[in-house]
């Protein structure tokens, strides 16, 4: 399996009182956002060639509930060229999302490793 991209999906409860920090102090841009009843539910940071997502647990909630009922605060977010190999190189994990199509262009899986830290990994189409 090759990763060819990992970012952090930070969970908040507010992306809007993180942003500040994110924009301001440390100097990253937004590159996406996503609203999520009213707010913002998901966002993509990038500076310097670094990415760094963040999403709200109620988004979490609607779009992951397997996820969501682990209440993490960051989740791994691998980009692989193959979601078959993926899927065969963490068989025995607990699936908390299996293999899906998402709108936003991927084909994607969520499980927990043994230490209980929960990993996706997505092939775009």
């Amino acid at each position: 399996m090759h990763i060819t991209k990992l970012t952090p999906i930070l969970i908040v409860d507010s992306i809007e009182a993180s942003l500040p920090f994110w924009l301001e102090g440390l100097g990253f841009e937004k590159q996406i956002e996503v609203p999520h009843e009213g707010r913002l539910g998901f966002v993509i940071l990038v500076k310097d060639g670094v990415e760094v997502m963040m999403q709200t647990r109620a988004s979490v909630a609607a779009d992951c509930p397997g996820v969501a009922k682990r209440n993490p605060s960051c989740v791994l977010y691998s980009e692989v060229t193959s979601l078959d190999e993926a899927v065969r190189a963490v068989q025995g994990a607990e699936v908390l999302v299996p293999v899906r199509d998402t709108p936003y262009g991927t084909k994607e899986i969520f499980v927990a490793d043994p230490g209980g830290n929960i990993l996706g990994f997505a092939e775009h189409a």
